[in-house]
């Protein structure tokens, strides 16, 4: 399937390229923005109870300058929009960019429930109109404010319309609404709390549970604040736009995948499978990632990509499978048509839940370089809640590179998280953590999560500086243009055993 609008082969060897004035003029406008003070109030004070205000978007993320409808439901007289870029603002982490005036609040009808795939949209009349007028591209959340003082946030991305020559993250809102359990379902659990009633489909039109934006503010906001502090050149994007939009993924230097990005489509695989065959470095800076294969569909009204669909274990109760038998929405790797994550990420998504130390293989890598670690030093509890491994019997590329080999328990089997590098012939390079906890970590010991997992400000040194080498490499174009070509070590640290517990 080709790409829409990918350029021709004599034009993607641009990684390198001269700026031209448009890209000058968007770089002073980024350093211009990340100079500006933040501000220190954008964190949620009193969340409520479930039905004090929540909300959504009718879209996952808007370019700059278009307009986008907010849909809220609260038990408050009035309510407030605060739109907050997140950066890192001299270590406020968040800057207001706009503040609607009073807007009347109401509590809204219940949820609409659509018995043939269980699932549950809010279909809520539109509050208000918002147009992202002088928003500069990237993460925000939208706080909502009841004037009962109860708080929710609603996340939403000002994407780039490309990013040619900048580090493109890419958002995970596929992950954060396959987890997200208002309305009582997820697509794992039904409101029983059992697999068996979970849904077979979810959609984003409904808010996200808990404060509204918790996979983002866990797994993804510690990352873009280092990124914004670092000064690269930034792009952001989510992977339902990669999906719709490929072409963003031009000449990009490196994409970041973040710490829980396992819902993906087809398509957005290949579109990056191709983008790091076209130069472009990854980083998967998690675990369980491009794990779940996953369909969208549309939403009231037709709004493209509105729903997610993935029916797992009961693929074969899918009636669009009757007719696209090669598009089952299952894990990756399971028949019909498998093909695992590990022929793009070097990793393989292996279990949960583990908690253990992350030990370091190959102090002398290049990614490691000033953080005075030796072979063998570890990290107490750097390696969960998910883990990946490399495994020789699965598509694996070569020569890859394990830096980090991690002895862990899990379920009662004994087994190992990888952390692993390879280059392909285009000069790009792939860096796999093999731990979810990779993002979290870049605060361990600040507190500033409230879920460090015991980690602590030496994990956080560590993990910060070693993805500081990562970032810097892979912003200067192909990293295995410049950086030393990896020597595979896979069988010299798996004696050829591919088995867990080997």
């Amino acid at each position: 399937m080709a790409a829409t609008g990918c350029d021709s082969s004599s034009e993607r060897t641009g990684h390198r390229a001269r700026p031209s004035r448009r890209a000058d003029a968007a770089r002073r406008a980024e350093e211009a923005e990340r100079a500006r003070p933040g501000s220190a109030d954008w964190r949620i004070r009193s969340v409520g109870p479930p039905d004090a205000i929540a909300g959504y978007t009718d879209r996952v993320s808007v370019l700059p300058d278009e307009e986008f409808g907010l849909h809220v439901s609260t038990t408050a007289p009035a309510f407030r929009v605060s739109a907050y870029r997140i950066g890192w603002y001299g270590g406020a982490q968040a800057r207001l960019v706009w503040r609607s005036g009073r807007v009347d609040g109401r509590k809204q009808g219940p949820p609409v429930f659509l018995d043939a795939t269980r699932t549950v949209r809010a279909d809520w009349d539109r509050s208000l109109r918002v147009r992202a007028r002088n928003w500069p591209e990237g993460s925000y959340l939208l706080r909502l404010d009841a004037s009962s003082g109860h708080q929710r946030y609603v996340p939403l991305i000002v994407r780039s319309r490309q990013a040619r020559g900048r580090t493109l993250l890419l958002h995970a809102p596929a992950t954060w609404q396959a987890y997200n359990t208002w309305g009582g379902y997820s697509l794992y659990q039904g409101r029983d709390g059992a697999y068996g009633s979970r849904s077979l489909a979810v959609s984003f039109d409904r808010p996200y549970a808990k404060n509204g934006a918790e996979k983002f503010l866990v797994y993804e906001r510690p990352l873009v604040v280092l990124a914004e502090r670092l000064g690269l050149p930034l792009a952001y994007t989510t992977g339902v736009d990669v999906h719709l939009r490929p072409a963003v993924l031009e000449g990009v230097s490196a994409a970041l995948s973040l710490g829980h990005d396992e819902y993906w489509t087809p398509q957005q695989r290949q579109y990056v499978t191709r983008a790091r065959d076209d130069g472009t470095n990854l980083a998967f800076l998690g675990a369980n990632t491009c794990f779940r294969r996953i369909r969208l569909e549309r939403g009231p009204g037709g709004a493209p990509a509105r729903t997610v669909v993935c029916y797992k274990t009961a693929y074969r109760d899918d009636p669009y499978l009757v007719n696209h038998r090669d598009l089952a929405t299952t894990d990756f790797r399971q028949p019909p048509a498998p093909d695992p994550e590990s022929s793009l990420t070097g990793v393989l998504y292996e279990g949960y839940p583990t908690d253990a130390p992350y030990v370091v293989l190959d102090s002398g890598h290049w990614l490691f370089a000033g953080t005075g670690v030796d072979d063998g030093d570890s990290f107490d509890h750097l390696v969960g809640v998910e883990y990946d491994r490399v495994t020789p019997g699965d598509p694996t590329p070569a020569p890859l590179r394990i830096i980090a080999h991690s002895p862990l328990v899990c379920r009662g089997r004994h087994s190992h998280s990888d952390s692993a590098y390879y280059t392909v012939p285009s000069g790009a390079g792939v860096f796999a953590s093999g731990t979810m906890r990779w993002v979290e970590a870049l605060m361990a010991g600040t507190r500033e999560n409230g879920r460090d997992h015991r980690m602590d400000a030496r994990t956080g040194a560590f993990v910060t500086r070693v993805t500081e080498n990562l970032l810097r490499a892979f912003a200067a174009g192909p990293a295995g243009r410049d950086k030393p070509r990896p020597e595979d070590n896979v069988r010299a640290v798996y004696s050829g055993a591919s088995r867990v517990g080997a």
